[in-house]
């Protein structure tokens, strides 16, 4: 204690006690710490808003307890209230303001839009007009269906091979994670344009080309894209790998101790033990697959919709804003739907094995 004494000059301390409570303390109750309370309570005592010690009143005749769950919720919506306002503002807004603009035909003059009531001439357009965004958001659904469920599959190989009593854990995790950090739209255009987003030697294979040959061209194009950008779909399951090794290490492992000491195998334990507890898992990386996937500035129907939103100045009806919203919302329900799909398959096989 002596020591702390003369390390901290209590006797300056105190002198400076007066022009912190006139300087500081002081201002700030009168200006500050007053008037919020004042307003505080103006808000919280009105006929609107009649807020008592355990319930609030509205409009003087319906009350609403306050219990202590009811409290925790509202400060837990306190601290992400900030986060909720501007998502209300900057993508709730925004999306259902696109889908307002799909039923319009939209103009640009200057900086005012220009619109024209179309209703669901827009959606009619798309499947009798245009004759290309069909096909591209067929092959879409087709190459979703294959890419997902490869990267699904490599990413949890590679997340059990990583679990293993190996060293250098965390470097093996960092070399599959490093894709995620370094690669962007300009940058992977550029590999594919170089071709490095495909194995040198997988072309010199005759089995790909008869397998492509005996398989007509609806399921052909998206096995070719498969394999022209392999790589490429490998990049996409980082993430998946670290949310698949999470669930891995949180197994326990006296489970499979008790499963080996009653006769199963490696095998018995994959299927029985390890695949049923990372279904949870498996569904949350579907959902994140297909939406990086769907949302990526190379994927073809991206590509396409802002192609088609940059002919606003044009008189057709398939260009513009409003086509291009209407597209839009036409990609976000197939995308959804194929969510559905593998969500739906997820869930039937877990409910088979429970």
């Amino acid at each position: 204690m002596k020591h702390l004494k003369k390390l901290i000059p209590f006797k300056a301390l105190k002198k400076l006690v007066p022009y912190y409570q006139k300087f500081i303390q002081q201002p700030s109750e009168k200006y500050l710490f007053k008037p919020l309370r004042k307003a505080g309570s103006i808000l919280t005592h009105n006929k609107v808003i009649m807020k008592r010690q355990t319930d609030v009143v509205f409009f003087s005749k319906f009350t609403y307890t306050i219990t202590h769950k009811r409290r925790e919720h509202m400060i837990g919506i306190a601290f992400i209230f900030i986060w909720i306002i501007g998502y209300l503002i900057f993508t709730l807004y925004p999306v259902f303001y696109s889908l307002y603009l799909s039923f319009f035909k939209v103009q640009l003059d200057g900086q005012n839009l220009n619109l024209a009531f179309e209703g669901f001439n827009n959606y009619k357009a798309i499947f009798l007009n245009d004759p290309y965004f069909v096909e591209i958001l067929m092959q879409y659904g087709v190459e979703m269906l294959i890419n997902v469920s490869i990267t699904i599959v490599f990413a949890l190989v590679i997340a059990m091979l990583i679990n293993q009593d190996i060293k250098g854990k965390g470097a093996w995790r960092t070399v599959f994670f490093l894709p995620v950090i370094i690669t962007s739209g300009p940058v992977i255009a550029i590999l594919i344009s170089q071709g490095a987003t495909t194995l040198p030697s997988i072309e010199d294979y005759d089995i790909i080309d008869q397998i492509l040959s005996n398989v007509g061209g609806f399921i052909a194009d998206p096995l070719q894209a498969l394999f022209n950008q392999i790589l490429l779909v490998f990049w996409f399951a980082g993430i998946q790998i670290l949310i698949l090794l999470a669930g891995l290490q949180k197994i326990d492992k006296a489970i499979y101790e008790a499963a080996s000491i009653d006769g199963a195998g490696p095998w018995e334990s994959f299927w029985k033990i390890t695949l049923p507890s990372l279904m949870p898992l498996i569904t949350v990386t579907v959902v994140y697959t297909v939406v990086s996937m769907s949302v990526f500035s190379l994927n073809e129907v991206i590509i396409y919709i802002q192609n088609v939103m940059l002919g606003e100045s044009t008189d057709a009806i398939t260009t513009g804003y409003g086509y291009s919203s209407a597209l839009s919302w036409v990609y976000f329900i197939v995308m959804s739907i194929i969510i559905l799909l593998f969500v739906g398959i997820i869930n039937i096989r877990r409910r088979s094995r429970t």
